[in-house]
């Protein structure tokens, strides 16, 4: 989708709402592994190493993002990707990232030197 020029200011202001929702290492955490299926909080909670109590309020403000569908089964709640250009995103940023980590690590590598030849006389 092409972005229409100029944004209108609606939209502006709903971009860096939608950007803060990858500003959490948590948050980056759960998307990968829901990239695998559907969970639940205590699923998700041992999966990423995190309190339920916290998984659950990270789950919480994606749902009510839209970014999370959530669906109620007896007493579990399934948490699923709801909205996949928002892994698309962080896929993007992450591969970015690794790049850039990448680039800099090269730039701060020492020299690769030539070991001399040793002869077995």
């Amino acid at each position: 989708m092409e972005l229409p020029s100029p944004v209108p200011d609606e939209l502006i202001a709903l971009i860096p709402r939608h950007f803060r929702l990858l500003s959490e290492p948590m948050r980056i955490r759960l998307f990968d592994r829901l990239r695998d299926g559907e969970a639940t909080v205590h699923e998700l909670a041992d999966e990423v190493g995190g309190s339920q109590q916290n998984v659950s309020k990270h789950l919480t403000l994606l749902a009510d993002a839209g970014v999370l569908a959530r669906r109620k089964e007896g007493t579990c709640v399934y948490y699923r990707l709801a909205d996949e250009d928002v892994l698309a995103l962080c896929e993007q940023v992450c591969g970015s990232v690794e790049q850039h980590l990448l680039d800099l690590a090269a730039l701060v590598a020492p020299p690769a030197t030539a070991q001399p030849e040793r002869s077995f006389r």
